[in-house]
């Protein structure tokens, strides 16, 4: 791809220049330290302001490792995934509403090369982020529990909450290159958000879903078995390389 090393200094460069990784890391940071947190003290927090308003009490599971993992996985996924719609959203539609994707595309790089570094850099950014929030979830965990997660598990649970992200990614990088509107692809973002998450709750097709990942994850960082993870996993890895296929094949065919 004719281009590509430049334009992906160019992408990564504008993800420092706009703030935009120091912006997404900090979510991760944030939520990260709020996982293991609402875990540990939700119950005390409950309790207390239970028994100040007079025998109010709402039912909380007490602190456990895996209620712990849960909120873990709940927040970074939730808040990856609007990050990732975020980022992905005009990544596209505002070059070609500005006319800048034009001009870049006069020089010596290719359609290829431009679509796959913005999913790059986005991507990248993602993995900082998944890496900054998970690792200092692990070390709340470790300081608020008398046990923790297996390493190896935990790290496996990062790179497929990190991989969810970005099929989300490619999924708005393509609703993005088929519009021109940078809302108009974070709408569509959501809407494939909502379906997916509809379709995840069906017995067969349900666990090939990106936002179905987040299960096994779980159960390999808790060191459980995860089931039948091999087509799932297979279909997700396939998927991102499929939507840039397609993403590229409407790309070119575009008036710039």
């Amino acid at each position: 791809m004719m281009g590509f090393r430049v334009l992906l200094l160019k992408e990564m460069r504008e993800q420092l220049r706009t703030n935009r990784l120091i912006a997404v890391a900090a979510i991760f940071l944030l939520f990260g330290i709020l996982g293991p947190l609402t875990d540990r003290y939700m119950k005390e927090l409950v309790d207390a302001i239970g028994t100040e308003s007079g025998g109010f009490s709402i039912q909380v599971p007490p602190p456990s490792l895996e209620g712990d993992l849960v909120q873990i996985i709940k927040n970074l996924s939730q808040f990856g995934i609007i990050c990732a719609l975020l980022l992905g959203m005009g990544s596209v539609a505002w070059e070609k509403e500005r006319g800048t994707a034009g001009m870049i595309l006069t020089k010596p790089a290719s359609r290829a090369a431009f679509l796959a570094a913005k999913l790059v850099a986005i991507s990248l950014t993602l993995a900082i982020a998944t890496a900054l929030g998970t690792g200092v979830a692990y070390i709340y965990t470790l300081i608020l529990y008398p046990t923790v997660f297996p390493p190896a598990g935990y790290a496996a649970m990062a790179i497929l909450l990190w991989w969810m992200l970005v099929a989300f990614t490619s999924i708005t990088l393509l609703a993005s290159t088929v519009t021109r509107s940078a809302i108009a692809a974070a709408g569509i973002g959501l809407v494939t958000l909502l379906v997916m998450g509809i379709v995840g709750a069906l017995p067969t097709i349900g666990p090939y879903m990106p936002s179905s990942l987040s299960d096994p994850a779980r159960a390999i960082a808790m060191g459980q078995d995860p089931g039948s993870l091999a087509g799932p996993l297979v279909f997700n890895i396939a998927l991102v390389p499929a939507l840039f296929c397609i993403t590229w094949l409407v790309f070119r065919r575009q008036e710039l």
